[in-house]
């Protein structure tokens, strides 16, 4: 196999680990492989050819990963149960850790909510603030100014 099927096999198995995983890790890799098999193609050595692949990957990987991360995490929306982070919930059951009771409403479900402060007592009708979620169970906080 000549080494331009290898190179655009390479950039081929890159593209579709970066498919896969969707981490833009592997991405600039399959540019450099591109290039590699473009200076194949014109004639240019192996040295050469593995040389142009690692130079244009690493330009690709310092120079743009930055600006793409940027631009597409603050696209990503949270699913499940990260959304509920932030969120107020009210309090429908006396949350008390040293009891291991407490119950919070959001989003008109019920779920288990434990203080984020071990010796918090919040009492019926309270808003929280979802703070972290553990397993099933919401850690919250009273809110600012309840």
């Amino acid at each position: 196999m000549g080494p331009i099927i290898c190179w655009l096999l390479l950039a081929a198995i890159f593209i579709v680990v970066e498919l896969a995983t969707l981490g833009l890790t592997t991405i600039w890799f399959a540019g450099g492989a591109f290039v590699a098999a473009i200076a194949g193609a014109c004639g240019a050595s192996l040295p050469i050819q593995v040389i142009l692949f690692m130079v244009v990957s690493i330009v690709l990987l310092v120079l743009t990963r930055p600006i793409a991360v940027k631009h597409f995490d603050g696209k990503i929306q949270k699913t499940n149960s990260e959304a509920l982070i932030g969120q107020t919930a009210v309090v429908t059951q006396e949350i008390n850790n040293v009891n291991a009771t407490g119950q919070a409403k959001v989003n008109g479900m019920d779920w288990t909510a434990r203080a984020k402060n071990e010796d918090e007592v919040i009492p019926v009708g309270t808003n929280v603030t979802i703070v972290e979620i553990s397993g099933v169970k919401l850690i919250v906080e009273v809110e600012k100014g309840e």
